[in-house]
């Protein structure tokens, strides 16, 4: 650049006066949706500088647009909204710059806006590298917060004005009754992570984004959401949380089996504790006693949790009704299975026989030697309550693979 040029854009600088810049700012800020003009900060005087000087912008003044990107995640403004803030300011400076420099000289104004581009370029990168960044941050830290929020939530014993406080951003009312969900794949566990984006888009699609929370919590997926009865109809499928999240989850894994267990509905926070805690033991007491039922409410458990309520009596139940059957010939555990079937087919023979695939003779046969080996018959209507209920204990208790000392 000629010394007679130089001399030529020094004055022409002198003449962009910052009112003038400040009406390209509120143009610029209207044009991107009233952005604010803080976003901006120094990058209207870059590009006059550059138009008038051709002066490349330094290291940490691309820095500092930098900062102002991070600045826009901070506030709420969208990615879109910052850089369209920054090309429209970049398009109306340009567009009022031969008004204030008054140049004639083509290649001056081609050398201007060379310049100019330059910077646009640089400012938007740093500018779009620094709202990446924040956003990045703020995601961590909102997991962070999220992860440490459903913790003390299905824990139950935190701060319940606090608690009540860090719900209010993720929609929950703690005035309000929830029940919790869980969904665990009957095989693996790390299935859950890769359904839980469909799971949740889902659940919010059909019954609304409030008073709903759906996350992953020891390798199963939890959804706090409202009672069944309080939950919209949804449009298509299921009305019931347990039966949705199963219908969507089959579809997501392309027909993996799931388990699904509901606890019921409570209010408060302690009761959002609470009904996770009984969805948690039905997916154990379901797992112990080897539940075909894919979705499982809590409702359906409590003679269960009867039976368990008092561990050394329904372990003494069982030694006592059934610790005969040890000495059958290979073990309690065929004609445990046979008792399980028998009540479980409504005390029916024939029935019995159909799910053990045995003849009706080999059924007869297991409930006499039952009757031998325990002193109690399981086809007497007077005894059938105590020995199925030593069965189901069995069940519960892991027993005879488990010891019941």
């Amino acid at each position: 650049m000629s010394d007679r040029h130089q001399a030529r854009t020094r004055a022409d600088t002198q003449n962009v006066h910052p009112s003038w810049l400040n009406e390209v700012a509120a143009s610029a800020s209207r044009d991107a949706g009233d952005a604010p003009v803080e976003l901006l900060g120094d990058y209207l005087l870059l590009l006059a500088d550059a138009a008038t000087s051709g002066r490349e912008p330094q290291a940490a003044e691309l820095e500092a647009v930098g900062l102002l990107g991070r600045r826009a995640a901070e506030l709420g403004v969208s990615a879109g909204t910052a850089v369209q803030l920054y090309l429209s300011a970049a398009r109306r400076l340009w567009q009022q710059l031969p008004m204030v420099i008054r140049s004639r000289d083509n290649q001056a104004v081609r050398a201007a806006a060379a310049a100019v581009l330059h910077v646009v370029d640089g400012a938007v990168a740093s500018l779009a590298e620094g709202y990446a960044e924040a956003r990045r941050q703020m995601a961590r830290w909102e997991e962070t917060l999220r992860h440490e929020f459903i913790e003390d939530l299905l824990r139950g014993d935190a701060d319940v004005g606090r608690l009540a406080e860090r719900a209010e951003p993720f929609g929950l009312d703690m005035l309000r009754p929830h029940q919790v969900a869980l969904a665990a794949p009957t095989g693996r566990l790390d299935r859950a992570t890769p359904a839980i984006s469909s799971l949740e888009h889902t659940i919010v699609q059909e019954v609304g984004d409030r008073d709903v929370l759906v996350a992953t919590k020891d390798g199963r997926i939890v959804v706090v959401a409202p009672p069944d009865t309080d939950m919209p109809n949804p449009r298509t499928g299921p009305s019931r949380l347990g039966d949705l999240m199963l219908a969507e989850l089959g579809r997501s894994t392309r027909g993996q089996p799931w388990r699904v267990t509901v606890g019921r509905p409570y209010t408060g926070s302690y009761g959002i504790a609470r009904s996770y805690e009984e969805a948690r033991e039905g997916l154990t007491m379901a797992e112990r006693l080897h539940l075909d039922t894919p979705v499982i409410h809590a409702e359906q458990l409590l003679i269960y949790r009867v039976l368990l309520r008092d561990q050394p009596a329904i372990a003494d139940l069982v030694r006592t009704v059934l610790g005969g059957l040890a000495r059958a010939r290979g073990g309690a555990e065929p004609l445990l299975a046979t008792l399980d079937a028998y009540f479980a087919a409504g005390s029916v023979t024939t029935e019995t026989a159909r799910r053990l695939h045995l003849s009706v003779r080999a059924v007869t046969y297991r409930l006499d030697r039952i009757t031998t080996l325990t002193g109690h018959d399981p086809t007497d209507p007077a005894q059938r309550f105590t020995i199925h209920a030593a069965a189901l204990g069995a069940k519960l208790l892991g027993w005879p693979k488990q010891d019941l000392r």
